[in-house]
């Protein structure tokens, strides 16, 4: 009987310790469901939401599942997703990836796209990347050889396009757009919105990320977690990642949440930034 009650004993122990380390193994912390919001984006059927995906992990630098995914976006169909994925591999230093940048813009039907890919190279050291502002210059390779049709043809039609070449230098000159997504639909959203006072308080934010007084945080937070504009939430959850204040990982943790999914996005960066 002892041997009996001592087997059901054990069994039933074994059975609790198992359930305890499903648990355990299955339980996610904020930074885990902050890859998962992300991973979700990025492979989300709407194009803004990967836009906002790729935008948001510049934020991420030395982070390989980061990289990772922006090497993915270098796929997408979407041609303002691979410009994003672009820019954030360049602005994270993912130096890792110049082949994978190479070999894409190699296949790159888009000048702004193919611009994008050279930008990105340039700031990861590689001087190939050169080559397509070289190009724009002369008309011809830094080897003295003309362009062929069809690359003559993409440079002229990025030349030809004063709004393309605006929202370009915009893009590239200024290298950030306060909310969850860059590129001509970000550029316009900025130009043709009606209410001018979230663009200034979000420019705003974007400047007090490098603030180190531990009151413009609180700020921030406020902001982030309570504003009405989601581009000012956005754009709060940016800067809060980027002044990468540990001590505030628990307050931004709402933003997990948020209603937008650009905005949603963005502090699941702030997050993971702030649990590394």
């Amino acid at each position: 009987m002892r041997t009996i009650r001592g087997t059901v004993r054990y069994v039933v122990m074994a059975c609790a310790m198992l359930v305890i380390t499903t648990a355990v193994a299955t339980a996610q912390g904020p930074a885990d469901q902050a890859w998962d919001i992300l991973q979700s984006a990025a492979t989300n059927s709407t194009s803004t939401q990967r836009l906002a995906a790729m935008r948001v992990l510049q934020l991420l630098p030395g982070q390989a599942k980061a990289a990772q995914l922006a090497e993915q976006g270098l796929l997408d169909k979407d041609s303002a997703v691979r410009s994003s994925a672009a820019l954030s591999l360049g602005t994270m230093k993912s130096t890792g990836s110049i082949p994978k940048l190479i070999t894409a813009v190699h296949s790159e039907k888009d000048g702004d796209v193919v611009m994008a890919y050279a930008k990105a190279l340039t700031e990861l050291g590689d001087e190939r990347g050169y080559e397509a502002y070289y190009a724009i210059v002369t008309g011809t390779r830094k080897s003295g050889q003309g362009l062929a049709g069809g690359e003559e043809q993409e440079l002229n039609n990025i030349l030809k396009n004063p709004k393309q070449m605006e929202a370009m230098a915009f893009e590239q000159g200024i290298g950030f757009v306060p909310f969850g997504g860059i590129g001509f639909k970000a550029y316009n959203t900025i130009r043709s919105a009606q209410e001018k006072e979230p663009i200034v308080e979000a420019a705003a934010i974007r400047v007090l990320a490098t603030d180190p007084d531990p009151r413009t945080g609180k700020a921030l937070v406020t902001a982030a977690t309570s504003s009405k504009s989601p581009l000012v939430r956005a754009a709060a959850y940016d800067s809060l990642a980027r002044r990468a204040d540990k001590a505030l990982l628990a307050e931004i943790l709402p933003g997990l949440s948020d209603e937008t999914p650009e905005v949603k996005v963005t502090a699941a960066a702030a997050v993971i930034r702030l649990s590394e």
